[in-house]
């Protein structure tokens, strides 16, 4: 199966088949392209010209590539990012095994060992000192306190937040769907002050625009249009995030992700199964939740003290 610096047929099909067949977002498939380019340039710069001759030696030497990989400022590529390269790779493989070409079959690829990267959560009590910060006094206040009692109420990820719209959330029923990761779809709900705070945001604004969460800063826009220019970014929450976590001096620096692994941890804590925060975060695999088993290690010691036979 000959290739080339170009994109290879072969590589543009199984593209399209992971945005038509698995439904992964346009970002996700961009980064598969990525990806896959490199390699591609790696294994011709290495002499190869057709994917029949990558074998367990050569897929050795590749690695060793991506682990020794620097790019022009001396940035070097993490055990994660290096998963990334092999995930795709091995995606590929089995699309081409599925497919009857001849390659190296996917199970003969491993994936690196991760690195273990420290999970970042606070309590709720620490959380309630974190919602308390927005000054209520202005606009941007008022939007940052509805926005940060609705990443706690829901778990929400960042992506997720900034694309709310307007028409679909039910405030009266304190629920609406959200289009996760894997364009996986949820319900995820709202508590009673989640909702009141985000009812008197929106009963605040004088726009029509579809965005629940807007910036204020730049000119003013057309308040007749649909606002999408003024929708708020992901780094934007994060930036607001990370400066109300310092204003509360929490014990670490919280960012949106840790705002929801404390509304997981929260769940957990108060007696939920990990099934149902399995389907409250939209994890594909419950092996994905079951890194919050330092709630229910604790939990399941305290059920064994209690219930175990005490033989003397």
């Amino acid at each position: 199966m000959p290739i080339s610096t170009a994109p290879s047929p072969s590589m543009i099909d199984f593209l399209e088949s992971l945005e038509v067949e698995r439904n992964l977002s346009p970002l996700t498939v961009r980064n598969y392209g990525h990806y896959l380019r490199r390699f591609i340039d790696w294994f011709e710069a290495a002499g190869h010209t057709d994917l029949k001759e990558l074998d367990p030696d050569v897929l050795r030497k590749y690695r060793v590539y991506l682990a020794r990989f620097a790019d022009d400022q001396g940035r070097t590529l993490s055990k994660k990012t290096q998963s990334y390269y092999i995930i795709a790779l091995r995606s590929w493989l089995k699309w081409l095994v599925k497919n009857d070409a001849p390659v190296l079959h996917p199970e003969k690829v491993e994936l690196p060992k991760s690195e273990s990267i420290p999970m970042k959560f606070v309590s709720a009590e620490k959380i309630q000192r974190l919602l308390e910060m927005p000054d209520l006094a202005k606009p941007q206040g008022l939007r940052d306190r509805a926005m940060l009692e609705v990443l706690f109420s829901t778990g929400l990820r960042v992506s997720e937040l900034v694309k709310l719209n307007r028409d679909q959330i039910d405030i009266d029923r304190r629920e609406f769907g959200v289009i996760g990761k894997g364009r996986r779809p949820r319900v995820v709900f709202l508590s009673d002050k989640a909702a009141e705070w985000l009812t008197r945001w929106l009963n605040s604004r004088e726009d029509n625009w579809r965005p629940i969460f807007i910036r204020f800063a730049g000119q003013k826009p057309d308040l007749l249009a649909d606002g999408e220019e003024m929708r708020l970014t992901t780094r934007s929450v994060q930036r607001l995030v990370d400066r109300y976590s310092r204003r509360a001096h929490l014990p670490i620096k919280l960012s949106p992700h840790g705002i929801r692994h404390s509304f997981a941890t929260d769940l957990l804590s108060n007696g939920a199964g990990l099934r149902d925060v399995q389907e409250m975060l939209g994890h594909k695999n419950i092996a994905t939740t079951q890194i919050y088993t330092h709630v229910t290690q604790p939990q399941l010691k305290k059920v064994h003290q209690k219930h175990h036979s005490k033989v003397q």
